[in-house]
């Protein structure tokens, strides 16, 4: 299937950071959808619960220390996979660096196949071979998406699930658009090459 004809969910969550004792978990996701190879403006967010108690890694970014207490009592992962369900089953994923978020999705989802998984950063180093840092933030600077990336998410900011979500679909949106990406397969970006 080509690229520029599917309908794709980028996703990106925040974390708690792996602490002595306790597993790296989502406390954020942000999925934002693309069709067409154009990203849509529709999305998903939601914060996730964890425990009250439960400590995070000093140097997990994100505001999560200011929202402790919404944490504690927002929706468990499992309440919302009949909301995820629709976006990401079915459907090519992607994310920048997949790692974190295909290991979360694997623990949401065990039972169920998902993908397959383009990265972006993988994306940006064939796009853009000169760069010498390749974090989502030096990525959408050097290709000049930042102020997009603003205007979908007024307010916020970098390591917020849902801005960082859009950053990776504006990414794949520009790769896209690259001259002889138009026949690019979903197959093909897959493998991190065109």
């Amino acid at each position: 299937m080509k690229a520029r004809e599917a309908i794709l969910t980028v996703v990106d969550f925040e974390s708690t950071g792996s602490v002595r004792g306790h597993p790296d978990e989502p406390w954020q996701v942000g999925m934002v959808e693309m069709k067409a190879g154009i990203v849509s403006g529709r999305y998903h967010e939601s914060y996730l619960r964890v425990p009250a108690g439960r400590p995070f890694n000093p140097y997990a970014p994100g505001r999560h220390a200011e929202i402790r207490q919404v944490l504690a009592v927002a929706p468990a992962v499992t309440d919302l996979w009949p909301v995820w369900r629709p976006w990401l089953e079915g459907r090519p994923l992607a994310a920048h660096n997949v790692g974190t978020e295909r290991k979360f999705l694997r623990r949401a989802a065990p039972m169920h196949q998902l993908g397959p998984w383009i990265d972006t950063l993988k994306l940006a180093r064939h796009v853009r071979p000169d760069l010498a840092v390749y974090s989502l933030s030096d990525v959408c600077e050097a290709m000049g998406l930042v102020a997009r990336v603003r205007e979908f998410c007024p307010g916020r900011d970098w390591h917020d699930a849902l801005f960082d979500a859009f950053a990776s679909a504006l990414i794949l949106e520009h790769c896209l658009a690259q001259p002889g990406w138009e026949t690019v397969s979903i197959a093909a970006l897959a493998h991190g090459i065109r």
